[in-house]
């Protein structure tokens, strides 16, 4: 299972997820969690944000299907339901925000999977879906929907003491640069494969998420034997 910070491939997330990803917004792909996929990418399709120093996430809700002779998805409102009644992506996480609110069940946990360039994909880590509002953008009204860090990932493939930094999320700028500069490799070994995004300085000893001399890309075996050891 993947860790905050681990460099993904498509192929990779779908072996995990153990399905196909065709969307950004897959409500309950497992019993207990949903996943997103977005992108804080100059040009994205959708306007998603991070707010508080990585512990907040704003993400916007899709549109409708392209279809052919259809109108320009868009210059329409984003759908909660299909015009069958059926609830669209947006109208499942709607509804999950909803019973949260009424206290009929525990926030949606969501995991949550950022583009970096085509092909690369990092995990941000586990977020409850807190809220739900819609927007005007563009003449159109639009679904915002807010994920908070979960803190403990309790019952989630995540060991009962790991605490998730509260700063942790590097800018997607910063992760460019950092690929980039280091080559898409470890800068130990050089390897390619099981890659992640590690702070030189740990975030527990003051190290920043925003610096990229402070970023750098590691193998999974030199980031487990680094740990909170500077290198």
């Amino acid at each position: 299972m993947s860790k905050p910070g681990d460099v993904v491939s498509y192929i990779q997330m779908c072996v995990e997820e153990g399905v196909n990803l065709q969307r950004g917004m897959n409500f309950r792909l497992r019993r207990d969690r949903s996943l997103i996929l977005m992108s804080l990418r100059q040009g994205a399709p959708y306007a998603d944000r991070v707010e508080d120093g990585g512990r907040v996430l704003i993400y916007e809700g899709h549109d409708v299907s392209r279809t052919q002779g259809g109108p320009d998805p868009k210059t329409t409102d984003q759908p909660e339901f299909y015009p069958s009644g059926r609830p669209t992506q947006n109208g499942l996480f709607c509804e999950a925000v909803r019973r949260f609110k009424a206290n009929e069940s525990p926030a949606e946990r969501v995991r949550v999977f950022e583009k970096i360039r085509a092909g690369i994909w990092v995990y941000n880590g586990l977020f409850s879906l807190t809220d739900v509002w819609r927007e005007e953008s563009g003449g159109r009204k639009v679904f915002k929907f807010k994920l908070e860090l979960v803190e403990e990932s309790v019952g989630f493939d995540v060991p009962e003491s790991a605490a998730i930094e509260h700063d942790r999320i590097i800018p997607s700028a910063v992760k460019l640069e950092v690929w980039k500069r280091d080559k898409g490799r470890c800068i130990v070994c050089g390897g390619q494969t099981n890659l992640h995004f590690d702070h030189v300085i740990p975030y527990s000893q003051g190290g920043s998420s925003k610096e990229p001399k402070n970023i750098q890309i590691l193998c999974a075996k030199h980031n487990l034997a680094k740990r909170d050891k500077i290198i």
